[in-house]
């Protein structure tokens, strides 16, 4: 098969993984950088101009698009669709997994155990978020933000009140979530391919930091999951209907709360933690598909 890998860097682990995998089972693979595709519009012959050559002969692509790059990497994808290219993530998911009050919403209509979440207008009335969550310490995250950044822990009210009065006046969205004290720092990314699990970890944050992120200074152990963990995350990338994800997710007294469903889960943290071949795992999806 002729593969595409839609990144922005040739160099980055989970790309590079995805190539060598790509080449082990006999398949042609490239990188391409959405940015330098061209989109050819016109009666029943859309097709991607890149570099001056055009993708006709594409058969699978696997899009590792950015946070940054969403819109125009979102219609690099719709326009392979348009081609009858298989992807691993649709532009539909990708759009909707990058929308994360949306990806809240569907997967609180799915009846997957959520922290429970309080999104306003630029309220006034800053003490009732605060109450609504339960009162502090509380959670404030930008609705923009990744791996990390953007999230504040606020432990006081009148800390809380001052961070979310801040980014109000910056017209920043932001949402205020519960804080999970039983997770002491903890969380768990399984990573979902094609509807099964395919590896878990669990994430420690370091000491004095509250993130897990392991962009952060969290550290990864390989985990079993629970069954009610395992069902959970299948149902949260099936509610957000993408093939491969990455599924974060709260240790709770309730149960499992997801934290978010991610649509380009990194490679790297998941495969160096539990010794599994996860970039392996992905082009096999491809070829059942293709099949």
């Amino acid at each position: 098969m002729n593969l595409k890998i839609l990144s922005r860097n040739s160099h980055l682990y989970s790309t590079k993984r995805l190539v060598e995998e790509g080449l082990k089972r006999g398949h042609s693979v490239e990188v391409i950088d959405p940015l330098r595709c061209d989109l050819i519009i016109e009666k029943e012959q859309p097709t991607v101009n890149y570099k001056g050559r055009f993708l006709d002969t594409t058969d699978a692509i696997i899009p590792r698009i950015g946070a940054s790059i969403t819109y125009y990497g979102t219609a690099v994808v719709r326009q392979f669709e348009m081609m009858g290219v298989f992807t691993t993530t649709t532009s539909q998911a990708l759009i909707r997994s990058r929308d994360k009050l949306r990806s809240l919403q569907l997967l609180s209509k799915a009846d997957l155990g959520l922290p429970k979440t309080i999104f306003t207008n630029y309220s006034r009335d800053v003490k009732s978020v605060i109450d609504s969550v339960g009162g502090v310490p509380l959670v404030i995250k930008l609705l923009e933000g990744t791996q990390g950044l953007g999230v504040v822990l606020a432990e006081t009210e009148t800390a809380a009140e001052s961070v979310i009065e801040a980014f109000n006046g910056l017209e920043a969205r932001v949402i205020v979530q519960e804080f999970i004290k039983e997770a002491k720092g903890t969380d768990i990314r399984a990573f979902v391919v094609d509807g099964k699990i395919v590896g878990a970890m669990k994430r420690q944050a370091r000491e004095g930091e509250f993130r897990s992120n392991l962009h952060r200074g969290g550290t990864a152990r390989i985990i079993t999951l629970t069954r009610e963990e395992e069902q959970a995350a299948i149902q949260a990338a099936a509610t957000m209907k993408l093939g491969v994800a990455g599924v974060d997710m709260l240790p709770s007294a309730r149960g499992p709360l997801i934290l978010e469903v991610n649509s380009s889960p990194g490679l790297e943290g998941i495969e160096r933690a539990t010794g599994t071949d996860i970039a392996s795992e992905i082009i096999s999806y491809i070829e059942r598909n293709k099949k």
